[in-house]
Order: structure tokens, then sequence, then C-alpha cells
């Protein structure tokens, strides 16, 4: 059975950025092939989509690459991110359903309960899928890709201290549910913005401090990664 290559670059893509795969380092197909356990041809297409999200550079006589952003590059991120997650918070209120209001709901229930028992563990996700259903719920699938794209980068290139009061966050994050709710775009577009401010300063540049090559030991644990495993998830 041939393996998508969407699958293959959703591979690639988590293990750069878990950091199994340095900045810098180079990505061959063949050694990719083997850890995914698929031909070369979908290992090919992937590297091509990768590089054209930023993920993975050429070099001359080096081939596939896996990139390296500059200080100024990740900077920007937070600074798209900060004009762009608000847009979605005011579209999401503009062209929400009741199922997107259901699940942000569900998760704000749970992500305060989490945050008043003190289980740090589960609040990064939970704080992702949030983020991730209100961009969904913007009813717009290329400003939805932009803020998916956004987030996955900045996790490769930042590590996002918890919140010291988790409990407030979320409930920052119930006020803009609360917002959507009512269609009131600009109060949501305004919460958003603040909430996004605020969380900037919790972002650590992982390469500042040499935090990048901390996957070259998960590469080692982890050194066969089978993309069956991972064709579900993009």
């Amino acid at each position: 059975m041939r393996i998508p290559a969407h699958s293959v670059c959703t591979a690639i893509r988590d293990d750069i950025v878990a950091g199994v795969f340095e900045r810098g380092g180079r990505l061959t197909e063949e050694v990719l092939a083997r850890r995914y356990g698929v031909s070369r041809v979908p290992v090919r297409e992937a590297l091509r989509t990768l590089e054209a999200e930023g993920f993975v550079s050429t070099r001359r006589h080096a081939g596939a690459c896996v990139a390296e952003p500059t200080a100024q590059d990740a900077a920007d991120l937070l600074e798209a991110r900060q004009l762009l997650e608000p847009l979605g918070a005011a579209r999401a209120a503009q062209r929400r359903t009741e199922a997107h209001l259901k699940v942000l709901r569900g998760l704000v229930r749970l992500g305060q309960e989490r945050a008043r028992a003190g289980h740090s563990d589960d609040l990064r996700s939970l704080d992702g899928w949030f983020h991730e259903t209100l961009a969904q719920a913007s009813g717009s699938a290329g400003l939805t890709a932009l803020l998916t794209q956004l987030r996955q980068k900045i996790a490769w290139m930042y590590a996002v201290e918890p919140p010291a009061k988790p409990t407030e966050s979320w409930a920052e994050h119930g006020a803009i549910v609360d917002a959507v709710a009512r269609r009131d775009a600009e109060r949501a577009r305004a919460l958003t913005a603040q909430h996004t401010e605020r969380s900037k300063a919790a972002h650590r540049l992982r390469f500042a401090d040499g935090g990048a090559r901390v996957g070259r030991v998960a590469a080692v644990r982890t050194s066969q990664h089978s993309v069956n495993m991972a064709s579900g998830r993009n």
C-alpha cells in the first residue's frame, strides 16, 4: 500500500518540531524512507512541501536540511500570530456554528477544572485544541491553515513556560468564547489580542541556549518511527 506524501510530511514535520532532527541537520531521502517505513517517492514530495512551509531548506552540495531560522524570524512569527489570531477570533464570532461553540465551551470547562486541580500537564494540549478549534470556527480554510502553521513553527522555535496563573488564563479563554457566542466580533478580537500579548512573555527561544540540540537524545531513543502510525494525523 502506498503511503500518501501528506502523511510522511506530517511525520517529518512532527519530528522537526519535537527536535528529533536538529536545526541545520541533513535530511536524506534514504534515511527518512527507512525511518518511516516508506519508499523515497513520498519522502521527496514531503520534503518539497516542508521546504515551501519553511521547515526545510535545500543547500548546494548538501541537499535537504532542517531550516535554521534566525531570532528575527522567530520574533516575526509571534508578531504574525498577534495579528492573525485576533482576526480569526473576530471571524469566528461572525461564522461559528453551534458545534464549534459546544467544543469551545467544553474545552474551557476542562481547562478550568484542570487548572484548579493543578494538572498543568493537561493544560498545554487543551490550550492547543482550544486555539485550533477557534481557528476552525473562523470558517476560513486559508486562515486556519496559516494559524496552524504558525503554531507549529512557534512550537518548534520556542519553549513556552506554563502560565503563572492558569486559572486566569482559562478565564480569558472563557471570555473569548462568550464574545464569540454573542457574535461580538470586535470584543472577540480585542480579548484575543490581549491574550496573545500576555502570552508573549512566556516564550523562550529554543536555539538561544542550545535547546534545539536536546532532540539528538530523542533521535537515539526513537530511531524507527513507522509512518503508518502517523498516517491519520494531518
